[in-house]
């Protein structure tokens, strides 16, 4: 695969001494942002303001921080990012709209299976290229990662599902997540050609940054639906235990 220098959405690959001062003036970003706090008046119904604006702030920070600069160098950065976006940013977003109908748009199990193919979809290798290129496939990669992530974390969350559902629904998550993790963690050469000539100053050759990124996704990615799972676990058990017997 041919080298290609990072000149990608977020700027060109920023040198570690310049990393601190790389913030983003991301005017898409802000407008997402805006948009969400306007669909909250709208259908939030003044319920989960705190969900809405941690969601909110997480989702302004990835793309205005210099994180955003980072994952033009390393392939392991743009992986957190992913990683915040989909499981921290998305179930605080799904917490602030939370699942008004009886059931889902389509069954939990569709959910999470669309969701998995937006993930390994972008993380291709031949896909993962032009999508960091310029603003619109960079932005479709973006919204489509976190519009399905909250559309499955808000059935997963809904109290209609069935615990045992949610907890697969959980389960399925981490094991796509790992499967990729442990593919780009075990490859046997950098698949990734845009971070090829930009890892170095970071003191990572490319191979050692994408098996980083595959640990990133093997290993943390995980830790935030493990949390989900055991609260949900708790308030159910717990709501269990106060309901009266008859």
């Amino acid at each position: 695969m041919t080298p290609i220098l990072a000149t990608a959405y977020c700027g060109p690959a920023t040198p570690p001494h310049a990393l601190a001062s790389a913030w983003n003036a991301d005017v898409i970003a802000a407008l997402v942002c805006v948009a969400l706090v306007l669909l909250h008046r709208r259908y939030g119904r003044g319920s989960g303001k705190t969900y809405l604006w941690s969601g909110v702030t997480i989702v302004l920070a990835l793309f205005v921080s210099p994180l955003c600069a980072l994952t033009v160098s390393l392939f392991s950065a743009r992986v957190a990012h992913h990683v915040l976006l989909v499981a921290v940013a998305a179930p605080l977003l799904a917490l602030a709209f939370p699942q008004r109908k009886s059931r889902p748009p389509m069954p939990l199990e569709w959910l999470v299976g669309i969701h998995a193919l937006v993930v390994w979809f972008w993380h291709a290798p031949q896909i993962y290229a032009p999508a960091i290129q310029s603003a619109l496939p960079y932005w479709i990669m973006q919204m489509t990662l976190l519009a399905s992530a909250v559309f499955m974390w808000r059935a997963i969350l809904s109290p209609r599902t069935e615990l045992g559902t949610a907890m697969l629904a959980f389960l399925a998550s981490i094991v796509q997540m790992g499967m990729l993790g442990a593919l780009l963690t075990f490859a046997r050469e950098p698949l990734y050609a845009p971070h090829f000539l930009t890892t170095l100053p970071y003191g990572l050759t490319p191979l050692a940054d994408q098996q980083l990124a595959g640990l990133i996704m093997w290993v943390p990615a995980a830790l935030p639906y493990l949390a989900a799972a055991l609260i949900l676990l708790s308030q159910r058990l717990e709501r269990g235990a106060g309901a009266p017997s008859r």
